[in-house]
């Protein structure tokens, strides 16, 4: 598997796959490299990271997605893993992340050292749980 950021041939797949984001913002993300997808040995698309800055100053891991044939295998793992190695390349020391707390996901940031940091509770959704980690 290899990683690398997102450029504009990749748009049509983050656009049918990612349904978070409006158009424009996809543009916006590529244009800033705050996508970075996941390739198989093949060249095929498997999956993405997708983040952004929290308080401006601090990297956040908005969205974390591999098909469903290539998870539990150490993928996602891996990508994290690249995706925190950029971020402390360009000097930061700290990222954050989150997810539902009835999400089987909050047991995989654990597992890679992310640590419980805050919660957000917004009416008639579960709890979201934030992580952060030191890198």
């Amino acid at each position: 598997m290899k990683f690398e950021y997102a450029s504009e041939l990749d748009f049509q797949f983050i656009l049918d796959n990612d349904r978070h984001l409006p158009k424009q913002l996809i543009k916006n993300k590529l244009k800033e490299k705050e996508i970075i997808i996941a390739k198989d040995q093949d060249n095929k698309v498997i999956g993405w990271l997708r983040y952004n800055y929290f308080w401006d100053n601090t990297p956040f891991m908005n969205m974390l997605y591999l098909n469903e044939n290539y998870r539990n295998k150490g993928m996602g793992k891996k990508l994290v893993g690249f995706w925190e190695n950029e971020m402390k390349s360009i000097g930061y020391e700290l990222v954050m992340t989150s997810t539902l707390s009835n999400e089987q996901a909050q047991h995989f940031y654990r597992k890679l050292g992310y640590k419980d940091s805050g919660s957000l509770l917004l009416d008639d959704e579960p709890l979201e749980i934030i992580f952060t980690k030191g890198i």
